[in-house]
């Protein structure tokens, strides 16, 4: 029976090389996705890389990790002699799909036009488990994947925090999603929290001295 298949597939193949790029790689997606499907590895995401138009995949509005120039300069670098060895983790929605790992990648595969042209303007993909709709979710993804590397910045991990309590969630939920102990929490949400508690309050540019009689 194996046999049989693999001889099919040499088939199935053999017809897909004559098509057009667009063509070629939207039915080479759909294909993925039928084995997808089937696959023992179907709840893992990237057991489904896809090649999607860069135009369809946009940043979210809440990653607080960076880049300096030299580095992202590396990792064009580095996509341009070694290929695109990670896919972008990516949350499909009505717009297209949001970033929610990867967005230098991203930029590269959209910015550089050496990269640009020799992916035909595509961008390798996965998509996070279909269960993570609510932009919480999303967002303790996002600082997962950034934490594991070891790269974040405090000022934004403050903000996410913030935005997460004003989400309903509690202190555990917030340690347990992005990895922190309860100290960690309660400084991020102080940081933001103090400046949030001030900031409609108007103060002296200078100290005034008051001389006492």
């Amino acid at each position: 029976m194996k046999e049989n298949i693999l001889k099919q597939a040499q088939e199935i193949t053999s017809m897909i090389e004559s098509l057009k790029i667009d063509d070629k790689v939207d039915l080479i997606n759909r294909i993925k996705l039928m084995l997808h499907k089937v696959s023992p590895m179907s709840t893992e995401p990237v057991d489904c890389v896809l090649w999607v138009r860069n135009e369809s995949v946009f940043a979210n509005d809440y990653n607080p990790n960076s880049v300096a120039p030299p580095e992202m300069k590396l990792l064009e670098h580095s996509i341009s002699e070694d290929g695109y060895t990670q896919p972008i983790v990516t949350f499909k929605n009505d717009e297209g799909r949001e970033v929610v790992d990867g967005f230098h990648r991203h930029r590269v595969g959209k910015e550089s036009t050496i990269i640009q042209g020799r992916i035909h303007g595509y961008l390798p993909v996965v998509t996070i488990n279909e269960n993570r709709t609510d932009k919480g979710d999303r967002m303790a993804a996002t600082i997962r994947h950034n934490r594991a590397r070891g790269k974040h910045k405090v000022e934004s991990m403050s903000g996410i925090v913030m935005e997460l309590k004003r989400r309903n969630w509690s202190d555990e939920k917030i340690a347990r999603e992005l990895g922190m102990d309860a100290d960690e929490v309660l400084r991020l949400a102080q940081i933001t929290g103090l400046a949030e508690m001030f900031k409609d309050h108007e103060f002296s540019q200078a100290w005034e001295f008051i001389e006492e009689k």
